[in-house]
Formats: C-alpha cells, sequence, structure tokens
C-alpha cells in the first residue's frame, strides 16, 4: 500500500501543534466565547466586557469551569487540524504534479486550502457545535459530548454548517499569507547565506511565531462578523431566556443571527469581542504554527522509521511463507 508520508507527516505535525495551543489557551477561549454568544441591548447586557466572565467564574467559584468542553475541543482540533494538513497537503502535492509547477501561486493556493477547510468542516461539524454549546453552557451545567449530540436532532449537529463553509476562507487567507511570507523569508535567508546547517525548509521559532500571528490576525479581521454570528447560532440556549424560545429558534438561522445582531447591538456589534477574537486566534495560530514548525522534522524521521520497519518486517513475512 503506497501511502503519502510527506502528506502524513504534515498532518500529525498540525494536529499535535492543534493540540498543545487548544489547552494551553482555553480559559481565554471560553471567555471570548460566551462574551461572543450574548446578543443583548446594551443596557441589559451580563457581560459588559470579557473580563466580566473571568470574573463570574471566580466569584461563583466556578474557575474549573473555565475548562468546561476542553476535551471535545481538544478532539475538534484535533481532527480537523490532521484532516486539514493532510488535505492541504495532498492538494498542493497534486496540483504540483498535474500543472508540473514547482511552486503554488497565490490563486491556487486559496483553491487549495479552501478545498482542505471545506472537507475538514463537514467531518467536524457536529463536534464543533457540542463544543460551543458546551463552552457556551451556564458555568457548572455543561453537559457531556454525548449528551450534547444526542438532546436533538443529527440537523441540529449541523447548526451552523453553511457559515462554516463560509468561513474555510479564514484558513484560507491564513495559510497562504503564512506560506507567502515563509517563502520570501527564506529566500531572503538564502541569499544572504548561501550555506547553512538548518534545512531551509524549518522557520527559526520566534519567525514562525510572527509569520502565524500576522496571518491569523488578517484572516480574523477580514471575517469577524460570519465568526460572531457562527458562535451565537452554535450557543447553548440560556435558563435566563427560556421564555423566549421562538425568538431563539429564528437566531440558529445565519439571517436571524445577522438581524438580532443588527436589532439589538447595531453596526459595531458585528464586532464585539474582535479584540478578544483577534488576541486568542492570533496567539493560537502563532504557538500551534511555531510548535509545528519545530516538530516536523522530528515526525518526518519517525514517519521514515516507521515506513522502513514495516517494509522489513513484510519482506521478513513473505521470506517466511
Amino acid at each position: 500500500m503506497n501511502i503519502d508520508l510527506e502528506s502524513l507527516s504534515e498532518a500529525t505535525s498540525g494536529a499535535i501543534g492543534a493540540l498543545v495551543s487548544t489547552t494551553i489557551l482555553y480559559p481565554l477561549d471560553t471567555c471570548k466565547t460566551k462574551y461572543q454568544a450574548e446578543v443583548r441591548a446594551h443596557h441589559q447586557q451580563k457581560y459588559k466586557n470579557i473580563s466580566d466572565v473571568l470574573w463570574e467564574a471566580i466569584s461563583t467559584r466556578q474557575v474549573l469551569s473555565l475548562y468546561q468542553g476542553l476535551g471535545t475541543k481538544n478532539l475538534l482540533s484535533f481532527i480537523s487540524q490532521f484532516v486539514y494538513f493532510y488535505g492541504y497537503s495532498f492538494f498542493k502535492r497534486l496540483y504540483l504534479e498535474k500543472s508540473g509547477n514547482r511552486t503554488i501561486g497565490t490563486k491556487a493556493n486559496l483553491i487549495v486550502a479552501a478545498a482542505a477547510g471545506a472537507c475538514t468542516v463537514i467531518v467536524t461539524q457536529p463536534l464543533d457545535t457540542a463544543s460551543s454549546k458546551m463552552q457556551t453552557s451556564e458555568f457548572g451545567k455543561s453537559k457531556g459530548l454525548w449528551k450534547s449530540l444526542s438532546e436533538g436532532t443529527w440537523r441540529d449537529a449541523f447548526d451552523g454548517l453553511g457559515i462554516s463553509l463560509l468561513l474555510t476562507s479564514n484558513p484560507s487567507i491564513q495559510y497562504t499569507v503564512f506560506d507567502q511570507l515563509k517563502l520570501r523569508l527564506l529566500k531572503a535567508k538564502l541569499s544572504k547565506q548561501a550555506a547553512t546547517e538548518s534545512s531551509p525548509e524549518a522557520l527559526s521559532a520566534f519567525s514562525a511565531f510572527v509569520l502565524g500571528a500576522v496571518s491569523k490576525c488578517v484572516a480574523s479581521c477580514l471575517t469577524y462578523p460570519a465568526i460572531r454570528c457562527k458562535v451565537m447560532i452554535q450557543a447553548a440556549e440560556s435558563d435566563e431566556d427560556g421564555n423566549q424560545e421562538a425568538e431563539q429558534k429564528s437566531e440558529k438561522t445565519v439571517s436571524g443571527a445577522f438581524y438580532a445582531i443588527w436589532k439589538r447591538e447595531g453596526l459595531l456589534g458585528f464586532f464585539k469581542g474582535l479584540q478578544a477574537q483577534i488576541l486568542k486566534t492570533v496567539l493560537s495560530s502563532a504557538l500551534h504554527l511555531m510548535i509545528k514548525e519545530k516538530i516536523t522534522k522530528t515526525t518526518w524521521v519517525l514517519m521514515l522509521a516507521l515506513r522502513k520497519y514495516l517494509f522489513v518486517t513484510r519482506s521478513r513475512l513473505k521470506k517466511s511463507n
């Protein structure tokens, strides 16, 4: 069986990077998500800013609830990044083989990244919905993964699928910007130094961190209104708003979410929590890409060793037969 080890190595290192960065920044992610999910008129808002979410957890002695849904989020991060990086690497290699080009252009890179993102969204949407419900539940009242998925229909598990597919442009923009900046930086280094001890394919940890931060910041700013609507669609129903069931159901659609924000918070409401989103996503992406860059070589060596082991084992089995 022919295994694409390069794609598998990229996928594994990307998934591990996502797992570590998600765990480190999860409390910030929970505060951000709960803050984004609240849509009320200014005088009725429970959270005036993101720090109010943190203070609520501290004052109610529910600090550990900042980690509610961490297991599901980590599972989602690992699977989504593995599928994304495998798909991205596979489609990129396929394009280069078919086109005969040595490098991939910006337009082709966007298409490849969008295709990989769409595959990822379809596979992981139920986990994404469950994760959002667990994070936006009242502190101390979060349900488990299976209960979050089973209390509704399969259609409910795919809440926000359309807007999630739209948001595939986010990683497309991010990784395109990152790859192009990385390419320029490595070319600049090679022009200054013909011979180098390190591989030209690897960035330093600091360079990867900076490029990851810049690329994610650009993507987040461009797609933020859609990001907030997605959080609203997937959020758990609040106990305080139990008498507004019909209104909540209307907010489970893209048009309903946009209308609710416009009606209650105005134009600026579409950018509520943008600073927190940028802070979280920039740090997450930077850590993720930094970790991925540093472990890619190790992962590649392990993949080669695994292939050699499997080849030797298969050869021995053939000889014994």
